[in-house]
């Protein structure tokens, strides 16, 4: 495998996540909560950056992991075990510059409760990142397999399953996330495609090409904001402020 090989491909599929944060992570050093943040995969290059880190996720083992990863890197990220609706059992209220919670709310049992949780530790002008599963992309991959029937369900069910054995409880669309932020309180919502392509594209080429892989990310910038394409992303990136 040539230097680069899998990190391309890797990099091109987070790069819409790093694009929306960059204008909030460029203000300066940020206490930043990351909910589920497992293993520290945004908390070590936040930490990296110089902000100061906490990882709040109920699996100890990826904490385990976590602590290793942040003394490899050289960097502090404090951990804590809870889920997304107890974060107040180890958070204060209003601590937090920047709240992540990515491929969370997807499983938790209430979405609008967990979110309500997560806007409790922001600070008045904070920010909340959030990536979810879009319902739609689910729709496209099923059927571009060959499982029609599964396509059609996704399609029909309010919460974007394709049948019992989906490991994913919850999808969302673009309205269904933008009536959570606005049921929340949270303002300046924007909402953006993730892997709009990146998921129909081999790693292999992302990976041997490093052209190809500069042009699918700028593809993917394009199409991340747009009316149609954001809505067939593999996620969905919410990002809006807690009210001054």
């Amino acid at each position: 495998m040539r230097r680069g090989g899998g990190r391309r491909s890797a990099g091109v599929r987070t790069a819409g996540v790093w694009d929306a944060l960059r204008p909030v992570l460029d203000q300066g050093p940020l206490d930043v909560i990351d909910v589920g943040g497992g293993t520290g995969h945004f908390a070590v290059p936040l930490a990296e950056l110089g902000h100061r880190v906490t990882v709040v996720d109920p699996n100890p083992d990826a904490l385990a992991a976590l602590e290793r990863r942040a003394d490899e890197a050289g960097v502090i990220v404090v951990g804590h075990q809870a889920d997304a609706h107890d974060l107040m059992s180890v958070l204060d209220g209003e601590s937090a510059d920047l709240v992540l919670c990515h491929s969370v709310l997807e499983y938790v049992e209430d979405p609008a409760a967990a979110l309500r949780a997560l806007v409790a530790v922001l600070r008045p002008g904070g920010t909340l990142s959030v990536l979810v599963a879009g319902a739609l992309a689910a729709v496209l991959h099923r059927a571009a397999s060959g499982h029609f029937e599964d396509a059609q369900r996704a399609l029909t069910r309010p919460d974007g399953r394709w049948g019992d054995h989906d490991p994913v409880p919850h999808r969302f669309g673009h309205g269904s996330l933008h009536t959570l932020a606005v049921n929340a309180g949270l303002e300046g919502i924007g909402i953006t495609g993730v892997r709009v392509f990146a998921d129909l594209v081999p790693a292999g080429l992302i990976d041997s090409d490093p052209q190809a892989a500069e042009a699918l990310r700028s593809l993917e910038a394009a199409a991340a904001g747009h009316p149609v394409l954001r809505e067939l992303a593999t996620r969905l990136h919410l990002s809006a402020h807690r009210p001054l």
